[in-house]
């Protein structure tokens, strides 16, 4: 069996990309992710994720282009969705990649999050699996969250602090911002 794993980070790698050699399941990782911003960021991810192939003799195949305009075209006036159409267009982009490359299934390392919606990711891949006609290789990874922060930390690998698109940054700071805010009123008591 051979699947095509969309890769979001490395760091969110490497916990999925242990449990399919554990199974012996042979799979190619695939770096698509053009909601990622500011282009600095993407760039960080994209070479954290390609140490970590090169570290650990990863197969890979890489989207190398910024693709923040069409994403933001996507969604703007309809933040509200943007996660739905950020994970289906990139596990869509993946099966149909998974398609034309003559693998088995596909799989996304977005599985592995605790802070992605993990219903709407498996929800948006059946819809793409029905759609195109190549299996969901499901597995839910979430199990492995710590092992994978502390193998992404001994690793050195570069992680993150928000999801990636320009909304989540902005989340990020808006709930540093409350934090702060709150923390104030509390010292002001």
């Amino acid at each position: 069996m051979s699947t095509l794993l969309h890769v979001c980070c490395a760091p969110c790698l490497v916990f999925p990309a242990l449990e399919f050699e554990r199974h012996g399941i042979d799979f190619t990782g695939y770096f698509h992710n053009p909601n990622i911003h500011p282009y600095r960021e993407f760039k960080k991810r994209l070479q954290a994720v390609q140490e970590l192939a090169l570290q650990r003799r990863y197969k890979m195949l890489y989207d190398k282009d910024y693709g923040l305009i069409g994403f933001l075209q996507a969604v703007v006036f309809k933040e509200s969705k943007r996660c739905r159409f950020c994970y289906r267009s990139r596990l869509e982009k993946t099966a149909l990649l998974a398609l034309s490359g003559d693998f088995d299934s596909f799989s996304s390392t977005l599985l592995y999050s605790k802070y992605q919606n993990h219903e709407e990711i498996v929800f948006q891949a059946k819809q793409v699996e029905s759609n195109l006609t190549i299996p969901f290789h499901y597995r839910d990874f979430r199990s492995g969250w710590q092992q994978g922060i502390d193998e992404s930390i001994a690793a050195n690998l570069y992680r993150q602090s928000y999801c990636g698109c320009i909304y989540s940054e902005q989340e990020r700071y808006d709930n540093r911002l409350k934090k702060r805010l709150k923390k104030d009123r509390i010292s002001d008591v």
